[in-house]
C-alpha cells in the first residue's frame, strides 16, 4: 500500500474528519489515478484511507478514516447500500431523487441521482472513476433497476486529468429514451438526462419551489418575475400556486438565456394544464432585464434569482460577490413593498454567512429593508454533513420587502 505523508499541523483537519487532502499539505508519497493511498501525519501516525489524484490541487480524498478497513469492492457496496437506504427515512415528493451526493455520503466524487426507472451517475473524481464497474454494479443491485446513464460530462473532471463521459453506461443503448417527465409535489415536469443540466434537473430546488408555490397560493401573486429560470420550475410552482388559491389574474415573467430551456419551460406549464396566457418567456441576458425593467418603471409582488454558479471556489468569491450584489440590488429596487424576493446562491465558494452579507449590501445600496422569512437550502436528499460544511453549497434567503 502506497503512503502519503502530511506536512507537520496538516493531519488537523484530517482528525476533525473532513475528507480532503490539499496539495500543499503533502510532505511525501505519490501514487496512480484513483489508487488508494494511506495517509499518514508526519510522526507516522495512521489518518486514512483516500483516492489519489495526480493532478487536483485536491490530492486526495478520503474513503475511511478506520484503519482496520479495506478499501475494496466490498467496501463500495456497502456503502452505495447505506446511501440508497438513507434516501428511505427522507420525506421526498418526487419520484426524483438524489441517491448518492459525494463526500456527505462517503463517496467523495460520486453523484447519483434517480429520475424514475433510471438511475444517472456522475464520477467526477479520480477514484470513483477507478471504482467505476463496482460502483455501477452496486447502484443497480440496491435500487432493483437496470439502466443507469453517465453524465460525466463536468468541467471538472478535467482537474481530475480525466475525459468528458456521456452515454449508457448500463442497460441502454442508442435508441432507449432520454427524455423523462419527472413528478415533482402536485404537478410534472419534463427534462431529458442526456442535454439538461447537471444529471438533466435541478433536484436540489424542490422544496424551495413547494415553498414558492405556498408563498403564491398565499399571497396571491399578480406580477412574478422569474430570472435565470431554466425549464420554468419556479414558473410552473408559481402558476399552480395561484391555481390551488384560486387566483386566476397573476402572470409569471421567465428569463434564461437558452432558448432550448425556454421551450421546455412553456412546454412544462402546458404539461400540467396552467394557463400559458398568464406566463411570458424571454430569451434574454437577465443582468440586461433587470436594469431595462428599472428604467421602465415596472415592478413585481414576486422575484426568484436562481442564477448559475457564480463561484465554484473561494478562490473567485469576490468577483463572484460582486455579481451576486448587483442582481440583487436590482430586484430589490423592482420588488413592490410587501412583495417577495426568493433568492439563491449554489456556489460552493460563497458561505451562508457571506450571501446574508451580500443581499444586504444589495438592499443598503437600493435603499431598501426586508425582512428575512426563511432561510432555504438544498433539499433533504441533497445532505450536509457536521464534517463536511463544504456540502452545503445551496443556499438562500426569502426575503419580503418592507
Amino acid at each position: 500500500m502506497k503512503t502519503l505523508r502530511l506536512r507537520a499541523g496538516k493531519e488537523r483537519s484530517l482528525q476533525r474528519r473532513h475528507p480532503w487532502i490539499f496539495e500543499s499539505a503533502i510532505a511525501k508519497g505519490s501514487a496512480d489515478s484513483g489508487e488508494t493511498v494511506r495517509l499518514e501525519s508526519d510522526s507516522g501516525a495512521f489518518l486514512g484511507w483516500a483516492a489519489f489524484s495526480p493532478t487536483s490541487k485536491i490530492r486526495a480524498r478520503v474513503w475511511s478514516f478506520d484503519e482496520a478497513q479495506r478499501i475494496d469492492a466490498s467496501f463500495f457496496i456497502a456503502a452505495v447500500a447505506a446511501s440508497v437506504g438513507a434516501r428511505a427515512r427522507f420525506d421526498i415528493q418526487s419520484n426524483g431523487l438524489r441517491l448518492v451526493h459525494g463526500e456527505s455520503d462517503g463517496l467523495p466524487g460520486l453523484i447519483v441521482d434517480r429520475y424514475g426507472d433510471t438511475l444517472v451517475a456522475q464520477f467526477l473524481s479520480s477514484g470513483a472513476e477507478r471504482w467505476k464497474a463496482v460502483l455501477a454494479d452496486a447502484l443497480l443491485a440496491h435500487t432493483g433497476l437496470s439502466k443507469l446513464y453517465e453524465r460525466s460530462d463536468a468541467s471538472s473532471r478535467a482537474l481530475e486529468g480525466l475525459p468528458e463521459v456521456k452515454g449508457w453506461l448500463r442497460g441502454g443503448d442508442a435508441s432507449t429514451p432520454t427524455d423523462f417527465v419527472l413528478r415533482e409535489h402536485d404537478w410534472q415536469l419534463g427534462l431529458s438526462i442526456a442535454d439538461g443540466h447537471k444529471t438533466g434537473f435541478y433536484l436540489d430546488q424542490r422544496d424551495s419551489r413547494k415553498k414558492f408555490a405556498d408563498y403564491a397560493q398565499r399571497l396571491s401573486f399578480q406580477r412574478v418575475l422569474n430570472c435565470f429560470c431554466y425549464t420554468g420550475g419556479f414558473t410552473v410552482a408559481a402558476l399552480a400556486g395561484l391555481r390551488a388559491g384560486g387566483f386566476t389574474g397573476g402572470h409569471v415573467t421567465s428569463i434564461d438565456s437558452s432558448g432550448a430551456a425556454l421551450e421546455q419551460a412553456r412546454a412544462n406549464v402546458e404539461l400540467n394544464g396552467l394557463d400559458t396566457a398568464q406566463a411570458t418567456f424571454m430569451d434574454a441576458d437577465v443582468n440586461a432585464s433587470l436594469r431595462q425593467f428599472v428604467n421602465e418603471g415596472r415592478t413585481f409582488d414576486a422575484i426568484v434569482l436562481d442564477p448559475p454558479k457564480f463561484a465554484p471556489t473561494v478562490a473567485h468569491a469576490e468577483r463572484a460577490a460582486r455579481a451576486y450584489k448587483d442582481i440583487n440590488r436590482l430586484a430589490l429596487k423592482l420588488l413592490e413593498p410587501g412583495g417577495v424576493l426568493f433568492t439563491y446562491s449554489c456556489s460552493g465558494g460563497i458561505s451562508a454567512d457571506l450571501f446574508h452579507k451580500i443581499v444586504a449590501g444589495a438592499g443598503s445600496d437600493a435603499g431598501v429593508d426586508g425582512f428575512i422569512t426563511e432561510r432555504m437550502g438544498g433539499a433533504p436528499d441533497h445532505p450536509m454533513t457536521i464534517a463536511f460544511p463544504e456540502g452545503e453549497y445551496l443556499k438562500g434567503l426569502v426575503v419580503m420587502r418592507k
